[in-house]
């Protein structure tokens, strides 16, 4: 089932506000995965459902991309979301909350509707459902409670509305839920530890034309091993230029929160064939507050050891050895046969004056 874009239904002034809400659409009956800023319900006479879903206060959206929390254990507060339906026509929405996670792109999502959650997200207690009107929003409020028995630290859930469709269009019955949501993060208070491990290897990819350099390549391993969201940069510097890993610039960075691992690439071109070489590993890092601040740390250095063998240089150098000796060895060979006839034409000239 092929969902169709913001800008097909005309809502293109939304996209700014849709990019920054947690997407995810789930196709049950094949397994399958499809962007969900909003979606088409299984009867294709029915006209689309667009929808979007924001953090809100009592009166409704209040600005905020997602919602950042600060609390004791024990503690509980309550929190609001607003649903706009967008649509002609008066549409229920399910409303779940889950346990939230980034994926290995960085984006943050939460986890689906077959899989139970076991953390924050069993913490938001709100109606299951809720009914807007076409072209109207509708306010609900949150609670979230925090476990006594809650470890210090940052907690990530998400909360989405959904629609639950069904019917194909080849006669099958497709179950399709499309969510929009956004995160809840939870910092329950107490000791912070900020602790990141970074393992790195790296290789040398060769470039078998002699006068071109090859290119080296690190894999670095992350682990957020403290308790609380980390903001980390890995890279590496080489010809007096910094690299960064793959999918990071100046303005993005990775996130992880506690107990995330990430495998990220760094790719170094121009890299001439020395030997045994040894490059820094760099990984900048920051505690990302309640606020959105990012406290930085001191940053995680390394550095790896990788072999660069310069295998066409030393191919040509053997070839010209090889050349110069068999030049040699032909010089002296002709040298001796030189020396030979002449000896040779002596003694032939000796026996015909029969000089003895």
């Amino acid at each position: 089932m092929r969902l169709p874009m913001l800008g097909q239904a005309g809502c293109g002034h939304l996209r700014r506000v849709v990019a920054m809400y947690l997407v995810a659409s789930v196709i049950f009956a094949s397994v399958a995965f499809a962007p969900a800023g909003f979606a088409t319900t299984g009867d294709p006479t029915d006209s689309p459902v667009t929808w979007a879903v924001t953090p809100a206060d009592a009166a409704g959206p209040d600005g905020r991309s997602w919602v950042e929390l600060e609390l004791d254990s024990g503690a509980s507060v309550e929190e609001h979301l607003a649903v706009r339906n967008l649509s002609d026509r008066e549409v229920t929405f399910s409303l779940t909350a889950a346990d939230g996670y980034f994926t290995p792109t960085g984006r943050f999502n939460m986890l689906p509707g077959d899989k139970q959650s076991v953390a924050a997200g069993t913490w938001i207690q709100m109606d299951k459902t809720v009914t807007v009107a076409a072209g109207g929003t509708a306010v609900v409020p949150f609670k979230v409670t925090v476990p006594d028995n809650a470890t210090p630290g940052d907690h990530a859930a998400g909360i989405a509305a959904s629609i639950y469709s069904q019917g194909g269009s080849d006669g099958t019955q497709l179950g399709v839920e499309s969510r929009v949501g956004f995160r809840v993060m939870t910092r329950v208070k107490g000791e912070v530890k900020a602790a990141l491990s970074v393992k790195a290897t790296a290789s040398y990819d060769t470039s078998w034309n002699p006068l071109e350099p090859g290119s080296a390549d690190l894999t670095v391993d992350l682990e957020n091993t403290g308790n609380v969201r980390l903001s980390v940069d890995p890279s590496t510097v080489m010809n007096d230029a910094r690299w960064p890993a793959a999918g990071t610039d100046e303005a993005r960075t990775l996130e992880l929160l506690p107990g995330d691992r990430r495998t990220v690439s760094v790719h170094v071109p121009q890299v001439w064939p020395l030997g045994i070489m040894t490059l820094p590993v760099t990984v900048s890092q920051g505690v990302i507050a309640p606020d959105g601040a990012t406290q930085s740390l001191d940053p995680v250095r390394e550095s790896v050891t990788l072999w660069a063998i310069p295998w066409p240089q030393l191919a040509i150098f053997v070839a010209l050895l090889l050349l110069f000796a068999g030049l040699f060895q032909g010089r002296r060979r002709r040298k001796k046969e030189l020396v030979r006839l002449v000896e040779e034409a002596r003694e032939a000239g000796r026996r015909e004056v029969g000089t003895p």
